[in-house]
Parts: C-alpha cells; structure tokens; sequence
C-alpha cells in the first residue's frame, strides 16, 4: 500500500508545524510566471492554520550552489506570493539553525506562518547532513511531508525531521498517492498507459513495472523511434538509442507474453530539421533519410485516440512529440483531449506532460495531474520514494 498517515491523524491545536512544501516555481526576472506548485500547497496550509498551529514552512527553490546564498534563488517573491494568498505578511526566516531561528518560531502566534529560506543555501541539506535534519526539527513539534515533487530525494529537508519527529503526509502527497494507488493496485480496466519523451533509457523501469499491470502501452514520442527500428522500419535521421534496440526487441517479446498490446506510431509529421521553422511534411510507416519524426501523424493520433477513448483508466508519462513547437504539438495535445473526453479515470505524471496538459487548457479535465516529474516516475517504476518511506504509515 502507498497511503501513509496524514495531517488529519495528528493534534496540531497549539502545536508547531514544519512542513516540507515544494515551491521550486519558476522566476523570470524575480517574478513568479507559475505558481501552481504554491497553491497546491494551500489547502494543506490552511487546514494547519484552521487548526490553531502554527507553521513553518520550508523548501528549495532552483539550483543554487549548496551553502551559499544566492539572491536569485531566495524564498522572497514565494513569500510574498504566500501573503497575497493568506492575507497577511510571511516572514524568512534566515537561517534555521541559529537560536534566533528558535526563538522567532517561538514567538509566532497561533495561526501565522514562517517561511525558512531556500534550503539548498545551508552545507549539508543534500547529503542529508544529521546535524541539519536536526536542527530543522528542532523548529516543530510534528513533520508534515506535502512535497510530493521532492519525495525522491533522501535529503536533510525532506527526510531528516521525520528521524526526530511524528511524521505524516500532507493533504497535496495524499492526493498525489491516491492517484497513484488507483493506477498500481487495482485499476478499472482497460488500462491504457501512454508513454513518450526522448529516451528509452529513462523509461525502462516504467515499461517493464507496467507491463506487469496495463492492457495497452501506447507509446510515442522520440523513445517511439528506437522500438520501430527494432521492428526494422526505417526511421530516417530520428532520435535513436542504437544500443537499446536489443533491449526494446526484449521488451516488445515479454509485451506479447504478457499479453500486452504495444501500440506504436504507423505514420508521422517529418521534418528536415530540429527547428520551428523546418520544412515538415507526412511519412508513412517508413521514414525517408535525411528526415526526422518530430510527431504523430494523422493515422496514429486516430490510432492512438480511439486506444484512449476505449480506456477505462488512463496514464500518461510523456509527450507525444515537441510540443513546445508549435507546429509539432498536434500528437500531444490529441491525446490530452482525448483523455479529457474519455470519461475514464485519467492521470497524468509531472514533468513534461503536465506541462502539455497546463498549456492546452485541459488540467481541469483531468482526474489528477501530478506535480512531481521524478518522483511519479519512481513510483512508476516500483519504487518506494525515500520522503515517503520516512513517514508513519
């Protein structure tokens, strides 16, 4: 089982909360361009407040070189945006470990919130340093783990208090496990998983943990192109792991033994070039030289579609092409939609597909949407997440 115990099972009247959030939201030019990953966190936030804690939050914020303060990556416009939320101002705190630190989470009354800085400024948050775990513990009474996003990670922020304290999910990680729960106990059937993205290689654990459990693996995107020229089609210049083609003959063999259907592209959108502004035109089964797939074709997103809106359950873990391009979005945003129709319970994991997902306006349509890329990758994988494994269950 996934599920842990959560903020609902503790006491928190009175009490000091720290909470790992995951506010890693992009800046641009100290600006916040998206802040969904803060408002996740609100509900978790303000059940905390509702119950007369209060809070001290903390979390990482970009990739500052560790024990160093760097002014672009600070915590600041995250609190600011926290106050806008909140209605009322939250305070940095600066550095956590000093007795300063202590004594302000002390004196914060009943219902307000502390935000520590960025924690990748502190030497040792990610070798897990003790001495930091300890020192971050020290600032509450109980662990309230709700960074999904970073639950990958065996560092000082996100494992570390759970050594000293009662540790508990929040109610974004709840959701999050839930979601997942559906997708690897017992899933309405068909299950169709969709995959895609560059690489092979860094799905490998997925495809064959899913192989175990879904119906139907769609598969698409750049990993697409190793799997064809395993089967011996022509791929043109097209994203290519040569050393895995072994490996996805091998993979496609144990698809048959288990009875899994492989869905792979039939045609694609080729074009000349990596670039916006490439000559591109349809190719069938086989791809000329000199061209590259850079998206389904027609057939394969009616292809693709009807799999989905044939589905009682839904994952996707990919694009279908370089949807950033806009001009080779078409694959991915098919299968967004059609998943947003189907009427089937749909999730879709972090990273890329999110993104896909926030951008074609169909996050809503979604049964979840997922807000850790790595971290429901592992899971996907069948691996126990380290932030997870820290807390009672």
């Amino acid at each position: 089982m996934l599920l842990k115990k959560t903020v609902r099972d503790l006491p928190l009247a009175g009490r000091r909360v720290l909470m790992r959030a995951d506010f890693n939201v992009p800046l641009e030019a100290g600006a916040i361009t998206d802040a969904t990953r803060i408002t996740a966190s609100l509900p978790t936030i303000r059940y905390i407040l509702d119950q007369g804690a209060k809070l001290v939050l903390m979390s990482h914020l970009g990739r500052p070189k560790e024990g160093k303060f760097e002014a672009t990556s600070s915590m600041a416009p995250v609190a600011a945006e926290l106050g806008r939320h909140l209605g009322f101002p939250v305070p940095l705190l600066t550095d956590p470990r000093t007795p300063a630190a202590l004594a302000e989470v002390t004196a914060l009354p009943a219902g307000r919130v502390l935000l520590v800085e960025n924690v990748r400024f502190f030497a040792g948050e990610g070798d897990n340093s003790p001495e930091l775990g300890a020192a971050y513990a020290k600032l509450g009474d109980v662990f309230v783990n709700d960074a999904f996003g970073s639950s990958h990670r065996d560092q000082a922020s996100v494992t570390g208090p759970a050594k000293h304290l009662p540790a508990v999910a929040g109610l974004l990680v709840e959701k999050e496990l839930q979601a997942f729960e559906c997708i690897l106990g017992k899933p309405a059937r068909p299950f169709v998983a969709i995959l895609g993205g560059a690489k092979v290689s860094d799905k490998i654990l997925v495809i064959e943990n899913l192989l175990a459990r879904v119906d139907v693996l769609l598969i698409g995107g750049g990993m697409a192109y190793t799997f064809l020229a395993a089967q011996g089609k022509k791929i043109g210049s097209s994203k290519l792991e040569a050393d895995r083609i072994p490996l996805a003959k091998e993979l496609l063999a144990k698809a048959i033994a288990k009875k899994v259907r492989i869905v792979l592209p039939v045609d694609h959108l080729v074009a000349d070039r990596f670039a916006a502004d490439a000559r591109k035109m349809g190719a069938g089964d086989d791809i000329p030289d000199g061209w590259m797939g850079l998206d389904l074709g027609p057939n394969s997103i009616e292809l693709f579609t009807r799999e989905v809106l044939g589905a009682k359950t839904v994952l996707w873990n990919g694009p279908m092409g370089v949807f950033e391009m806009e001009a080779f979005a078409g694959g991915t945003r098919a299968v967004g939609e059609a998943m947003a129709r189907s009427g089937a319970v749909t999730v879709v994991g972090g990273g890329d597909s999110a993104a896909a997902v926030n951008e074609f306006g169909l996050a809503d349509k979604m049964t979840h949407v997922s807000t850790g890329g790595g971290a429901s990758l592992e899971l996907l994988e069948g691996k126990e997440l380290p932030g997870l494994a820290a807390l009672n269950s």
